[in-house]
């Protein structure tokens, strides 16, 4: 079955993103509302998204819009119906009669609900109807969440929900997983109950809810915002309203009703207007005090706000045992929120699914979990959580897994999918080497090196895994979030709190070196980002043989703004690419004025498509909807290079002074209009300094190791100013710049 033309019905967040994410898999689409206007402003709301729900702004032409009384006819066109609308059963039963009167035979028809069962949705439907109904359960927002839930019941067409989900998951990038119509699905399901159980234990502990988010957020490989600020960033009354819809929906015996019943703290805000962020605050709000915003955190014990406290407990990875084993009121919060998890997740096999990988799939996707609960298991180990757990009565898979004690009852990852991810292949190959920041894994004859940092920043480690990798065609990958958010500032001011520049210094030079390495390894290197590609980590990318890019990145050269200038080959890379165009052959001024543009303002690319006029990407770096396939695309890049050849030396020849002055009068008019203050104008001009070429001129020719050089000297002398400093440690704390 083609999917060549969607409606989408309800113009909404969902809707909208929805029609957005079919627009950026070129697939026409068109949007209907209550009245066209409705569909009109919506539609310029994903044209000025931010984050950006397109690839690329000129996508918004494959959107048409109308409205449901003047413009249903399309549905006659239609090879898909989504149904976005709010959710009251009576105007989604209105729609679906007028949908199914008016729709080509054979066309799918799909609800977004979160939470309506399908067979409260289709009770109005005939039996023929149903085959072709489903839900399709896209998560907000829809371009950068991996997780589509389809959600079939006995009625379906099944090869029609394999087929829909095959487009969903090549065409439109999804980890479509299918799963029963059971309430909240699958993630929502755990999700929710996940955020309650973290919750009420922070109540009955006593935590602080910077206390309960500092455990429940990274340590456990859950998102930094923890429980009690996704609570806020969701909408405090939002989530009452979810968890009314399970307590209806879910039979009294179910755990879930234990953990889903109301606190009188969170209707107190509700009734008093602190609804999260989109209110006047929520668990935690923002206040002034003279000129300064703070932030304050409310006491669950007497609901008053005082000053956020910062909680560090010490953990830069994610170790389920170590945080469960600590001797202290934080491992005791871990333990009890992770195993009545894993409880509950292992208390709905096989009702909601029988493929309990799934669930662990669903939270990585939906909610972007390191890992579920049933790897957390694993994690654990199976004897180690039971000789701790305590009664898990009528939970068929505990039982079981409690007589058989098999530590490798896990199996295979990523069940829901047949393309050979990452995940797939990474218990099948072998570990090659392992430090506190990166992994290298042997697949067959080639490597593989994994980031395990936070956020994948970069450190003496990372080099010195990637330049051992490199004695084999190379890959260079992560399943985390991010490809590498950049250099470890915290690892660099660690040194320059000390004074001990040499080190700084040591480092610098060790990435420029392993760079290089990556640039002219005699076998072929592949990067394939995924997410935050900035810094240090695009200067990994850029001198990588070839790439594979995910549509969901964000890349760039962004040490401006920490009061730093690119110092892995960055400058010296994109000189290169621009160095390439027909303008700058006429003009030797041409690339490093563009470069000092893009690098000075810290310019930021949000898809593939917007990096490549940047040159951050070339046009014959492979584009990747599904990152799913991003293994799989890479190897191909590998294979088809069997006979690689390095790529020659670059050469430069740069004006010098009379180019750096030019830069100069940019800078000058930016600080007379003051856009850039005195610090500004500092590394602007270490800046201008690289990409004029220093003491040179058009005569002379630079090598690559003069523009590494030209890069280092410039970063050693801005990393020593208190000012840079400011601006490093102000980021760190605040993750704001710092204009000085």
């Amino acid at each position: 079955m083609d999917i060549k033309k969607v409606v989408v019905i309800g113009s909404g967040t969902m809707g909208s993103g929805i029609a957005a994410h079919l627009c950026n898999a070129n697939v026409p689409v068109t949007l209907l509302d209550l009245t066209t206007e409705i569909s009109e402003k919506a539609r310029d709301r994903i044209h000025k998204s931010r984050p950006p729900l397109l690839l690329d702004k000129t996508k918004i032409e494959n959107i048409k819009v109308g409205n449901i009384n003047d413009n249903f006819d399309v549905v006659k066109e239609a090879d898909w119906v989504v149904e976005a609308v709010v959710e009251r059963i009576d105007i989604k039963h209105n729609i679906y009669e007028k949908i199914f009167k008016n729709r080509k035979q054979g066309a799918i028809v799909s609800s977004n609900t979160s939470s309506i069962p399908i067979k409260v949705l289709s009770e109005k439907l005939t039996e023929e109807e149903k085959k072709d109904f489903c839900i399709t359960h896209f998560f907000n927002p829809v371009r950068y969440m991996g997780l589509l839930e389809i959600v079939k019941n006995e009625n379906n067409d099944l090869n029609k929900i394999n087929s829909l989900k095959k487009f969903c998951e090549i065409e439109l990038g999804k980890g479509a997983i299918v799963c029963n119509d059971t309430p909240g699905f699958l993630g929502n399901r755990i999700g929710v109950y996940a955020m309650q159980v973290a919750m009420t234990e922070a109540f009955r502990m006593k935590l602080s809810i910077e206390e309960a988010d500092a455990v429940f957020g990274r340590p456990m490989g859950i998102p930094k915002t923890g429980v009690f600020g996704l609570y806020d960033l969701i909408g405090i009354d939002l989530m009452a309203d979810v968890l009314k819809s399970f307590i209806k929906e879910l039979s009294d015996n179910d755990e879930f009703q234990i953990v889903a019943k109301e606190i009188p703290l969170v209707k107190k805000l509700i009734d008093t207007g602190y609804t999260g962020r989109k209110g006047k605050g929520g668990f935690y709000r923002m206040n002034k005090s003279g000129n300064q915003k703070i932030l304050e955190a409310i006491n669950l014990e007497t609901g008053e706000y005082t000053t956020s406290k910062k909680i560090d407990l010490g953990v830069e990875t994610v170790d389920i045992n170590n945080l469960i084993n600590r001797k202290d009121k934080y491992g005791e919060y871990a333990w009890e929120v992770i195993s009545k998890i894993i409880k509950y997740a292992s208390s709905l096999v096989p009702g909601i699914t029988d493929k309990f990988n799934d669930i662990d799939e669903a939270m990585r996707l939906g909610f972007n979990w390191a890992m579920g609960p049933f790897e957390m298991l694993k994690s654990i180990g199976v004897e180690n959580f039971f000789s701790r757990i305590d009664n898990f009565e009528n939970n068929k898979f505990l039982e079981n897994l409690s007589k058989s004690k098999d530590e490798n009852f896990y199996g295979e990852r990523q069940l829901y999918t047949d393309i050979e991810t990452l995940g797939k292949i990474r218990p099948t190959a072998i570990k090659v080497d392992k430090n506190n920041s990166a992994e290298i894994h042997r697949f067959k004859d080639f490597n593989i090196v994994e980031f395990t940092t936070k956020a994948c920043a970069l450190d003496y480690d990372s080099m010195d895994a990637l330049k051992n990798a490199t004695d084999k065609p190379l890959i260079v990958m992560n399943e985390s979030m991010q490809f590498s958010a950049g250099v470890n500032l915290s690892y660099t001011m660690n040194f320059a709190d000390k004074n001990d520049f040499k080190s700084i210094e040591k480092f610098i030079k060790y990435f420029q070196d392993t760079c290089k390495t990556l640039k002219y390894s005699k076998y072929p290197v592949v990067s394939a980002p995924s997410g935050l590609t900035l810094g240090g980590g695009f200067e990994v990318l850029v001198q990588s043989n070839f790439v594979a890019s995910h549509t969901n990145i964000v890349v760039g050269l962004v040490e401006t703004i920490v009061g730093l200038v690119p110092a892995g080959g960055g400058c010296k890379e994109m000189l290169w690419r621009w160095s390439q165009t027909e303008e700058a052959k006429s003009d030797p001024d041409y690339a490093p004025l563009k470069v000092f543009d893009i690098i000075g303002y810290a310019k930021t690319a949000t898809s593939p498509v917007e990096a490549e006029p940047l040159k951050y990407l070339k046009p014959e770096d492979k584009i990747i909807m599904n990152r799913n396939s991003l293994f799989e695309e890479a190897r191909k890049l590998i294979h088809q290079n069997n006979d690689f050849v390095p790529p020659e030396e670059c050469k430069f020849n740069l004006s010098g002074k009379p180019l750096k002055e030019k830069m100069i009068k940019v800078l000058e008019k930016l600080y007379n209009e003051k856009i850039i203050l005195d610090h500004g104008m500092h590394v602007g001009t270490e800046l201008a300094n690289v990409l004029s070429g220093g003491d040179t001129n058009l005569d002379k020719t630079l090598s690559e190791d003069d523009l590494y050089k030209l890069e280092l000297d410039s970063f050693m002398r801005l990393i020593e100013t208190k000012q840079t400093q400011d601006r490093i440690k102000h980021t760190l704390s605040t993750g704001k710049p710092l204009v000085n």
